[in-house]
């Protein structure tokens, strides 16, 4: 097999975006698709504890580390027709290709970090688009069963920022085919930032490359583009997803809120699945918790950009972040009755 193996401690920290983790065991990188399927098969086989690490962009990992092997999934590379993208693939990387190639679909979820596997996991989503609205199909390992099958997308149950993949580690993605337009045009702009940023209305198509371009300013304006230079990108992304008050709960969370900030202020509310979606970065900032706002010694901030991140200053640990996160997720409970919920996947700690 060619991939490479570190024997002995390595530390978490530089597999990950918020540069957090102490020690794993030991690490194995696949390089290939044959190569990620044959060490977690023989992992399992051993009874081994397997952490599978993508780009790290959406993990939290404790200080105690991960007493096991991490393993790496580094199969690069995509389709002929670009329509089939390799787990390990770099996602905006990906994205840009299909772009350049003019093909429209994945536009809008541009300068997303991570690979390109992690996407159908918790159906990831920006500026109105979402995996599940262009994905086809995966390739999938299937741990129980030991062996390799094509899922639809219609069997993934997807959901707001999850599938049935996610929480569980019984299936490993291999590959991903997305469903993608040949035109050149973007899909139907949805979300309203994105439709004033290009001069247009809500469900116009305009060419890929203009909203990848905007959709690239806009994250970059709130830090969500990866930049080592930058201690607002030392993050996993947008923290806490946004909250869904269930139907009976609608009113008397709206009237909590108006006795908080005023019964005239407008509550960002979108439709949901037997209720609304609240906007989780107004909560925040409502509840009194600015861009900037800092949590223990200063190691760790809410992202001055960005209210929803939650950033590594620099020489922080994985305990600061979530001393952090439990401050602003009881600050927004105490204040209007809503829970915030973690969108990353926490790793030997909890919140």
């Amino acid at each position: 097999m060619s991939s490479v193996e570190t024997v002995g401690p390595s530390n978490l920290s530089e597999h990950t975006t918020l540069r957090l983790g102490g020690p794993a065991r030991r690490v194995v990188v696949a390089e290939t698709t044959d190569d990620l399927v044959a060490h977690v098969r023989k992992l399992d086989e051993a009874g081994e504890p397997v952490l599978l690490v993508g780009g790290g962009s959406n993990l939290v990992v404790g200080d105690a580390g991960f007493d096991g092997t991490v393993v790496r999934i580094a199969a690069t590379g995509w389709s002929d027709d670009f329509r089939t993208v390799a787990a390990g693939q770099d996602w905006d990387a990906y994205v840009g290709a299909t772009v350049e190639a003019g093909l429209g679909g994945l536009e809008c979820l541009s300068g997303i970090p991570g690979c390109a596997g992690a996407t159908p996991i918790q159906n990831v989503g920006a500026y109105g688009c979402e995996t599940s609205q262009v994905l086809e199909s995966l390739e999938l390992y299937d741990r129980r069963a030991r062996q390799v099958r094509t899922v639809a997308a219609e069997e993934l149950g997807f959901a707001y920022r999850t599938s049935v993949l996610k929480g569980t580690d019984s299936g490993v993605v291999l590959s991903v085919r997305f469903r993608l337009s040949e035109d050149g045009l973007s899909a139907p702009v949805r979300y309203a930032e994105l439709a004033r940023t290009l001069g247009v209305e809500i469900g116009a198509r305009v060419p890929a490359k203009e909203v990848r371009e905007a959709v690239l300013a806009l994250r970059r304006g709130k830090g969500m583009v990866l930049d080592p230079h930058d201690h607002d990108t030392w993050s996993a992304g947008s923290f806490f997803t946004n909250p869904i008050v269930a139907e009976d709960d609608v009113a008397d969370v709206l009237a909590r809120i108006g006795d908080v900030v005023g019964t005239e202020a407008a509550v960002p509310r979108y439709p949901a699945d037997g209720g609304i979606k609240l906007s989780a970065a107004w909560l925040i900032e409502r509840a009194g918790f600015a861009k900037g706002h800092a949590g223990p010694g200063g190691r760790v901030s809410l992202s001055t950009k960005h209210t929803l991140a939650l950033t590594n200053r620099g020489g922080a640990t994985t305990a600061d972040l979530l001393a952090l996160a439990r401050e602003v997720r009881d600050g927004v409970h105490e204040r209007f009755g809503v829970e915030l919920r973690p969108e990353p996947l926490l790793v030997n700690c909890e919140l």
